[in-house]
């Protein structure tokens, strides 16, 4: 197992009720099975999930067949509205 520290803004941290936490992932998760495995047990964490964009080290993910690499920073950012 390897540690994948994960940030949430704005609504997904409402949604997961912390700012930020550290999970274990295997070695080659993908970024749909870390939003999988974020979700499993927190509905309202999987809905924002589903619609958010996930930045892996600062960096959009272009699909969600990425690789996270061990040890990378997530970051997961809702929409935002505004006028």
């Amino acid at each position: 197992m390897r540690i994948v520290k994960i940030r949430y803004f704005a609504g997904a941290a409402d949604a997961a009720g912390v700012a930020e936490e550290t999970v274990d992932a295997e070695f080659e998760v993908t970024v749909a099975d870390l939003v999988e495995q974020l979700g499993s047990d927190r509905e309202r964490l999987a809905k924002v999930l589903a619609v958010s964009t996930v930045l892996i080290d600062g960096q959009a993910a272009r699909s969600r067949t990425e690789f996270v690499a061990p040890g990378a920073q997530v970051d997961v950012l809702p929409p935002f509205a505004g006028g």
